[in-house]
């Protein structure tokens, strides 16, 4: 199935009462096939002064001008959308994994997950049952994967804070470790890794709370 063809089925579950509107300003004619889901976009840009994104590693003028994300939201670069709210947006993957792979991303550049205020990874989130079950049936799966690929080593290449909804069909084999045989868990290792990750947690904790008080 073809990218625009694949993009209108998917159009059909997300608005089902009917056929998307052209944007405003735009007649039928000037629409391009498989365009349908473009509407409007705000520019992107690195939101507010959140002190996360701050402590992460704020990004320059020329990260967003190069940004392909950024670009896309801007409406400087083409992409097959199929979903958009004010906060995030949903493309069909440029190099998918399944039929159907599309990526949710916020308007607002934020180059990792830890940068990327409680607030947007929200948004995000509360996006995933309404377009994975459009995206499920439009490709006639039943399942799917949610992917986060955070940093370089876990293979992210595009440093704008993305998810993946990866349709799944029984068999398709798509990841090879899945055939793998898991190692049972070390009881020795693990207490010692959980105490670890609790003192980081009590220490981020911590963190945040002294940003409050400082704030308020």
């Amino acid at each position: 199935m073809s990218p625009p063809r694949r993009l209108a089925v998917l159009h059909s579950h997300l608005r089902p009462e009917g056929p998307a509107r052209p944007p405003a300003g735009r007649g039928e004619n000037e629409m391009t096939e498989g365009r349908e889901a473009v509407v409007s976009t705000s520019p992107c840009a690195v939101a507010g002064d959140d002190s996360r994104s701050a402590a992460a590693g704020r990004v320059g003028d020329g990260e967003l001008e190069t940004c392909v994300f950024c670009r896309i939201i801007r409406d400087e670069a083409p992409a097959f959308k199929v979903y958009e709210d004010d906060v995030c947006l949903c493309i069909l993957d440029s190099h998918p994994l399944a039929p159907g792979h599309s990526l949710i991303i916020p308007k607002c550049h934020f180059s990792s997950l830890e940068a990327t205020p409680p607030t947007v990874v929200a948004a995000m989130c509360s996006k995933v049952p309404f377009l994975s079950n459009a995206i499920m049936k439009a490709t006639q799966c039943d399942s799917f994967n949610l992917v986060v690929n955070n940093g370089a080593a876990a293979g992210q290449v595009i440093f704008h804070t993305h998810c993946h909804i990866i349709p799944r069909k029984s068999g398709d084999k798509l990841w090879p470790t899945e055939s793998f045989r898991r190692s049972s868990i070390e009881p020795n290792e693990t207490s010692n890794l959980i105490s670890c990750i609790k003192e980081q947690l009590d220490s981020s904790l911590k963190t945040v709370k002294t940003e409050a008080v400082m704030q308020s």
